[in-house]
């Protein structure tokens, strides 16, 4: 059976990604969690380059959230998005008179059916709910409603100390999961504001389904530790911390003899996948210190090893290269119109930025890092056509 829903969502993916939301970031050709994240951070530090500016972000919780989808709903939604009527029949009966009982020992209850929702672990899920919610958008430009499958963020760009559009947005918001048969957890959802103006008066309250909002200074955004002053030091101290703690196992292996080459594989798996968690989201912006912290780790694990390793600037450049080069070719990307090339077709046009925080974020560090790499490529060929130039000078003489 998961065979078959493997071949499902692949056939699903090619025909919904079209027609998906832009800001919906799951199960998406040439998209993953740093793009979610870094566009999320583009919206953010554009907007605050304005003066008197700031940004509030509702990081929202669902209750339950795959349990609550009713196949009805989903098929008027998947038949709107040109899936094939005998895939929607197949999917609605998929999720309807589901039979569930529970085993405790030697004791089994009565047997119940599920007629809403989506199974737990089953393959479909994510990308069912992410189809669920396509509709959810936002319909206002200074407000932004990102989205990674169940994940959704509500980023309000505030000028002059107008809300009306962020509350409507969130009103919108509430009615439409109402309205979809989706439950908003207001315990767990969490505000953040993000405010550099000088002496800034207090702002009021956010309050969801008749509950106030907590307001933190820090969340983990899938994955990432984002702070209201958007600075690093929290992510890196708990990458770092996660980095040690494994380096203990790269030990006892070399203690066993196993060969260099099996202690750098274990290494890159088990510690550099660590050091490197969206790397492109936080590195270019992280301090000096942080950077030498995890550079450390490196250092340490280099001497358990016997051999070098890549250094934590390498990979970063390499990782932002490569991310940049897929958000340029796919067009659909919300990100891709940032790389527009010059007249000249040979460099990419550099994104203007005011504040050393918008400079040092992802995509103006990925538009510089791109166009380096076409001036050591253009230098490489012409010190090529020099030598070549020489070479034949030698011959003929």
């Amino acid at each position: 059976m998961k065979s078959f829903e493997c071949l499902v969502l692949s056939y699903l993916k090619d025909i919904t990604d079209p027609l998906l939301d832009p800001l919906q970031f799951a199960y998406r050709a040439n998209r993953s969690v740093d793009d979610a994240v870094n566009m999320a951070l583009l919206f953010i530090l554009q907007h605050l380059d304005s003066p008197g500016s700031y940004a509030r972000i509702l990081f929202v919780d669902f209750s339950s959230a795959f349990n609550v989808i009713v196949p009805a709903l989903l098929r008027d939604k998947l038949f709107q998005l040109n899936v094939p009527d005998s895939m929607c029949s197949w999917i609605t009966d998929f999720l309807t008179d589901r039979r569930q009982f529970v085993r405790v020992g030697t004791h089994v209850s009565d047997l119940q059916y599920i007629t809403t929702g989506s199974p737990q672990g089953c393959v479909l899920s994510p990308l069912l709910f992410s189809l669920y919610t396509n509709g959810c958008t936002s319909g206002h430009q200074s407000v932004k409603l990102l989205k990674f499958a169940d994940d959704t963020t509500l980023i309000g760009l505030i000028s002059d100390g107008d809300e009306s559009a962020y509350r409507g947005e969130m009103d919108r918001l509430v009615s439409w999961c109402s309205m979809n048969n989706l439950e908003l957890n207001s315990l767990k959802t969490v505000e953040m504001i993000v405010d550099f103006r000088k002496d800034p008066a207090p702002l009021p309250p956010v309050i969801l389904c008749d509950s106030p909002v907590t307001s933190d200074e820090s969340f983990r955004f899938l994955g990432t530790t984002i702070t209201k002053e958007l600075k690093w030091e929290q992510n890196v101290r708990s990458l770092t911390k996660k980095a040690q703690q494994r380096k203990c196992f790269l030990r006892q292996l070399k203690k066993f003899l196993l060969p260099v080459k099996m202690l750098v594989n274990f290494y890159t798996a088990i510690i550099e996948s660590i050091l490197t968690s969206s790397i492109t989201v936080w590195f270019a912006a992280a301090t000096a210190r942080d950077k030498a912290k995890l550079q450390c780790v490196i250092h340490s694990a280099e001497k358990v090893i016997g051999c070098s390793l890549p250094s934590l600037q390498e990979l970063y450049v390499s990782r932002s290269r490569r991310r940049a080069a897929k958000i340029a070719a796919d067009p659909s990307h919300p990100g891709n119109e940032l790389f527009r090339s010059l007249p000249s077709g040979k460099r990419l046009r550099s994104i203007r930025t005011r504040t050393s925080r918008h400079k040092n974020s992802f995509f103006p560090t990925a538009v510089s890092l791109l166009n380096r790499k076409g001036r050591e490529l253009a230098d490489m060929m012409e010190r090529r056509k020099v030598d070549i130039l020489c070479t034949g000078d030698q011959v003929e003489g």
